[in-house]
């Protein structure tokens, strides 16, 4: 009579290709993890993917010792329980207790830390992953106190984008690589061939330092005006990297005048700004950016107005800083200077217009 179509066949044939080792071992782990009490040996060849594979019930027996070698070799305590000193009754498991994570203990401040370090790692190779994390570690976080601590922090950094890896990689490796630059002045795409020598973030963007051989000098890419694809060349060790590449020095002007704000902030929050806060500067008779009242009343001169404590902060990118101020909502006021409280002001306008009426208009002393 012929085999049953639907039922595969059992033993060595169960598989025409075999199971690779590492997915072998992983079925082993999670067999053993699981397990009520203990698995045989028997139990083991019949009910875990992978062992099925083996020709003979010596070739079991090889793979099997083997594979509890490598386990206990990467720290995963698999233990014996003899259940009455027959051979064939000699049962294996994992011992939880051993090997189970402890508890995820993280106090607000440091799950923000995790946030902010994943939002930075967030491109298309570990999104997935990142996410999964991120889930884990909020469910065994402190609730609403945790997510109130990282929507009050905001990364100083942003994502690399799909460019970083291979350019990563050509550094490395010392590989030449051309792409379709955007000029920051024209917004004209062009071509560059260059031999990449660093990569480094500043400001609030990530940058490629290297050799622009069509220019024969050294050039500095942002690699947000990277477009499309980077492509990598096939020769390895195909440059000599300066020995004295002043990184500091190449992407000095690139990262912007350094500029200081006054801000005007709640109590016990914007804790990110607050531990970035310096000495604030004398104040000269038009306030302390020389620019008069733009702002709200700056108070009585002992650090406090409104009720509100008055933070000194220091920035490079305009844009960035009125991102990450935005981002506090009422909890900052920005005092000075002008230009980035009309920033901040626009986003918060912005925001506030996706959830009112068309003609619903939002009034500048709204900002808070």
């Amino acid at each position: 009579m012929p085999a049953n179509p639907v039922d595969p066949p059992a033993g060595p044939a169960s598989s025409s290709r075999g199971t690779p080792p590492a997915e072998r071992l992983l079925n082993l782990v999670i067999a053993l993890v699981n397990t009520s009490a203990s698995m045989t040996k028997q139990q083991v060849r019949a009910g875990v993917a992978g062992y099925g594979d083996a020709p003979s019930t010596e070739a079991f027996e090889r793979m099997f010792e083997r594979d509890k070698d490598t386990l206990r070799a990467l720290g995963i305590p698999i233990v014996t329980v003899d259940a009455g000193g027959h051979s064939d009754e000699v049962g294996y498991r994992i011992d939880n207790d051993a090997y189970a994570l402890g508890a995820v203990d993280l106090t607000p401040a440091e799950l923000g830390v995790v946030a902010l370090a994943a939002q930075l790692w967030s491109d298309k190779t570990l999104r997935t992953d990142m996410s999964r994390a991120m889930t884990k570690l909020r469910a065994a976080g402190a609730g609403e106190v945790a997510a109130d601590a990282v929507a009050g922090l905001a990364p100083r950094v942003r994502a690399a984008g799909d460019a970083y890896v291979p350019l990563l990689e050509a550094v490395s490796e010392r590989r030449d690589v051309s792409f379709r630059y955007r000029a920051a002045s024209t917004g004209q795409e062009l071509t560059r061939h260059v031999e990449p020598w660093r990569i480094a973030a500043r400001g609030s963007g990530w940058y490629l330092v290297g050799l622009d051989r069509a220019r024969g000098a050294a050039r500095v890419f942002r690699l947000s005006r990277i477009v499309g694809k980077v492509r990598v060349g096939s020769q390895p060790g195909a440059f000599d990297v300066p020995e004295s590449v002043d990184v500091d020095a190449m992407l000095g002007e690139r990262v912007g005048v350094l500029q200081r704000a006054r801000l005007a902030v709640v109590p016990e929050r914007a804790q990110a700004l607050r531990a970035r806060a310096v000495p604030a500067a004398a104040e000269g008779p038009d306030g302390p950016d020389g620019r008069g009242g733009d702002g709200p009343e700056d108070g009585d001169g002992l650090g406090r107005t409104d009720g509100r404590d008055l933070v000194e902060v220091e920035f490079r990118s305009l844009s960035a800083f009125a991102d990450e101020v935005a981002g506090y909502g009422a909890a900052v006021v920005v005092l000075a200077p002008a230009a980035l409280r009309a920033d901040v002001l626009r986003r918060l306008r912005a925001a506030a217009a996706l959830d009112r009426p068309a003609t619903d208009d939002t009034e500048e002393g709204t900002h808070a």
